[in-house]
């Protein structure tokens, strides 16, 4: 498919009246009133100038007004850039120099920040372009959208580095749109929260743009509040979930997690990072199945999601790859490896990213022969068909000789009854050439030592693997997704081994 109908009008069309958007606490929008406000913004952004390929960011908590904005972009052809409002003005300088940022709205909760980006870029207030977009006549025309041309652009969280910005484009909504929807059964009656923050594929894209074009209910709270959350489950307000370990993480530790009846969502999805089976096996004493998945900002984002069925005896796995999204296991010559064996994961199919934009050495080295994506991470498939995430590439270390996979060791760490997360770095050895190094976060209230901790993994590891440091701490450096920030980690506990 070379082209897509504007998926906003055609929407707009097919349920006018339906609810699109819920503020929690606030205001409704209708598929008919999206449309509308996407042809009003499309028309004032072009009255301030801006033309095709210009780049508009934007800093704002989740509110209906950005699907207004992704939507009117669409339709007077602009690159939406949605930008970090977790970073500094130092670190969202050159972001803002790297697209090229024609001007910059800020909701109210983001403007102090945005205002110390002025010499940078232009700042319109988010209430000012309410206002002003409002008074405009609508754009009417709704042309096909070119499926490979740039939507909006996200920029990698920056886990282990510099940011890129990953492109996005109409057919990789589409294509997630499908994977996902046959995945969940998604459909018109179904309702999600939108919290995930929209500077991440997940804010956008796991469920609200595809149950958008399904034409279900998107209710929206300004960021994640676990109490938020919760009363909404007890109210019967939500039927698909999707969160990240971190959420779930939260959640379980809720003072009303015990009592409340989690039965209204009908399925929970699960990504961004591993979740440990303690968290999966206290959801699933609740009577909740998550369903594991797995997906990058450069896949838009759906590839893997476990299927319920299978959720618990599968534990682990992230699933079968969804319609629209091929998976290959390769070697370091991109052989691919024997079956059961593990070896890189490679991706290909209308939901993969064209690149990096303005980046093309960065997105050369991205892609291996045949339009194949590089992930960087290490999966095995069993004989059912189930893919399971090994670790990162980069995170395996070799001590004395032998290869570490920290997600191993992390797994094992998690099984302590003390444990309620934890993370494993490969750090220099005189002896060993590395060791492991784990950084551990206890459960509220709960006590135990490194030596317990070291003891626990001695009886379920091979010697090599057991780390040799152990550092307790009170909380993680995160990405806005959850992500523990092992780059960041591994500055904290230098020189601070146990």
């Amino acid at each position: 498919m070379k082209t897509l109908p504007d998926l906003c009008r055609r929407r707009a069309e097919l349920s006018p009246e339906a609810i699109a958007f819920e503020e929690v606490g606030g205001r409704t929008v209708s598929f008919a009133a999206m449309d509308v406000g996407a042809g009003r913004g499309a028309a004032y952004l072009a009255g301030l100038g801006l033309i095709a390929g210009d780049r508009l960011a934007v800093l704002c908590h989740n509110n209906a007004t950005f699907f207004e904005l992704l939507f009117a972009c669409a339709r007077a052809r602009l690159i939406l850039v949605p930008l970090n409002w977790r970073l500094t003005p130092a670190e969202l300088g050159p972001i803002l120099s790297d697209c090229g940022a024609r001007l910059l709205i800020a909701d109210a909760a983001t403007e102090p920040l945005a205002r110390a980006l002025s010499g940078l870029v232009p700042i319109l207030p988010l209430a000012e372009y309410e206002v002003g977009s409002a008074a405009f006549t609508p754009v009417d025309t709704a042309p096909p959208w070119d499926t490979d041309r740039i939507w909006y652009l996200l920029y990698t969280s920056g886990t282990t580095g510099r940011p890129k910005a990953v492109i996005q484009t109409p057919g990789m909504a589409l294509a997630n749109a499908v994977n996902i929807q046959q995945a969940t059964g998604m459909g018109a009656g179904d309702d999600t929260l939108n919290y995930l923050p929209l500077f991440h594929t997940a804010g956008i894209n796991l469920h609200a743009l595809p149950l958008f074009i399904a034409g279900g209910t998107s209710r929206i709270i300004p960021k994640f509040d676990p109490d938020a959350v919760m009363d909404l489950i007890a109210r019967r307000r939500i039927s698909l979930f999707f969160g990240v370990p971190a959420v779930y993480q939260a959640l379980s530790l809720h003072p009303d997690f015990e009592t409340t009846d989690f039965s209204c969502v009908r399925h929970w999805g699960c990504g961004g990072a591993a979740i440990s089976e303690p968290l999966l096996r206290a959801f699933g004493r609740r009577g909740v199945t998550v369903c594991n998945g797995m997906g990058m900002t450069e896949t838009g984002p759906t590839l893997f999601l476990m299927d319920p069925a299978q959720a618990a005896t599968k534990i682990g796995s992230v699933g079968k790859p969804q319609i629209l999204a091929e998976v290959r296991l390769v070697d370091a010559k991109d052989e691919d490896v024997a079956p059961g064996e593990a070896g890189e994961m490679l991706f290909r199919g209308p939901g993969i990213t064209p690149g990096y934009f303005n980046q093309p050495e960065a997105t050369a080295r991205a892609f291996a022969p045949g339009g194949w994506l590089r992930s960087g991470d290490v999966g095995r498939q069993d004989s059912d068909g189930y893919y399971y995430v090994v670790d990162r590439i980069k995170d395996m270390f070799i001590s004395g000789g032998e290869n570490v996979y920290p997600a191993e060791v992390e797994n094992v760490l998690h099984g302590h009854a003390a444990v309620l997360e934890a993370a494993v770095l490969g750090v220099a050895d005189p002896v060993w050439g590395e060791v492991g190094h784990a950084v551990v976060l206890l459960r509220p209230g709960a006590t135990t030592t490194t030596d317990e901790i070291r003891t626990h993994a001695r009886g379920q590891l091979a010697g090599y693997k057991v780390p040799r440091h152990i550092t307790i701490v009170a909380e993680f450096p995160r990405t806005a997704a959850g992500k523990i920030q092992k780059h960041v980690l591994r500055t904290l506990v230098a020189g601070n081994g146990t």
